[in-house]
């Protein structure tokens, strides 16, 4: 889903990317690709934090291991509005808006309703259908995309929309505790997982909600899958990006990026990054995602 505001009969020379703090982009990712951040907010039993900013998915875990159960929040309109107004003063006249999924958050409408009273910025807002490593390959793609020259109406028409129908995002999870918790999976589940060791592995559904797509006992049977699952989402593509990401399991995703890179060795790129707070809310730790982006 797509929406576009501002001027509509100028067509933007100078392009910003936005998207927020669950794409998982390091400050230096965003500061490379000239990337602008927008924090999600994160409400804890001592006050209410930025994601990325002044709380980190590191933060997150200890306060989950001492019996705290954070909540997320939207972004504060003002963060929005003061992204809108750096892009503005930065000399831009265009904004790509790729948000996290609208089936987990709210972010993407709250951006599109603030786009819509701009009128110094053309601006396209779009659904993500995806977080973490999901949306934040899409960025980087596209700052790519920008880099090679590729027009607005190429980018807005034809190649977020594709981007978003062809990246594929897994994730294992370690413990079923915080989803159950956070109300996004049946307890009985929670409890069945907990008992007999099982890691599900989860993605995006087509609703941009989490769904369990596998399940395996034990987490040495994780990485496997994980590529397993991977592979089959690449299909055969010919050019294609490839992305690996952890929340607290750092050696762990060193493994799983070479043995990736093994069974799909003709990457363009291969990205790597630290979950954000957000989705640790809850996944919690001992988390591992993989995806591939296929490019045609």
């Amino acid at each position: 889903m797509r929406e576009r505001f501002g001027d509509v009969t100028m067509t933007p020379q100078k392009i910003a990317l936005l998207t927020d703090s669950c794409a998982d982009l390091s400050p230096q990712l965003a500061a490379e690709n000239q990337v602008f951040v927008v924090p999600l907010r994160i409400l804890c039993k001592d006050g209410e934090y930025r994601d990325g900013v002044d709380i980190h998915a590191a933060d997150i875990y200890a306060r989950l291991r001492s019996g705290e159960l954070p909540q997320t929040s939207l972004p504060a309109a003002q963060d929005i509005s003061d992204a809108f107004d750096a892009i503005a003063a930065a000399g831009y006249d265009g904004v790509i808006a790729l948000m996290l999924s609208g089936g987990l958050s709210g972010t993407y409408n709250m951006v599109r309703l603030l786009a819509e009273e701009r009128r110094d910025l053309t601006i396209r807002v779009y659904d993500s259908v995806s977080g973490s490593l999901g949306t934040g390959m899409m960025i980087l793609q596209l700052a790519e995309d920008l880099r090679q020259g590729m027009d607005w109406q190429t980018l807005t028409e034809r190649r977020v929309p594709w981007l978003i129908q062809n990246t594929f995002p897994f994730f294992s999870v370690d413990t079923l505790e915080y989803l159950q918790k956070g109300g996004r999976i049946g307890k009985v589940t929670a409890m069945a997982g907990t008992m007999l060791q099982i890691k599900p592995l989860i993605t995006f559904a087509a609703d941009g909600q989490l769904q369990s797509i596998a399940k395996v006992r034990g987490r040495n049977l994780v990485i496997r899958k994980l590529i397993e699952l991977v592979t089959q989402s690449h299909n055969g593509a010919a050019r294609y990006n490839l992305a690996v990401a952890n929340g607290g399991a750092p050696a762990e995703m060193k493994i799983l990026q070479g043995k990736l890179t093994t069974a799909l060795p003709n990457y363009n790129h291969i990205w790597s990054g630290e979950l954000d707070g957000t989705l640790s809310v809850y996944i919690g730790d001992g988390v591992l995602g993989a995806a591939v982006q296929r490019l045609e």
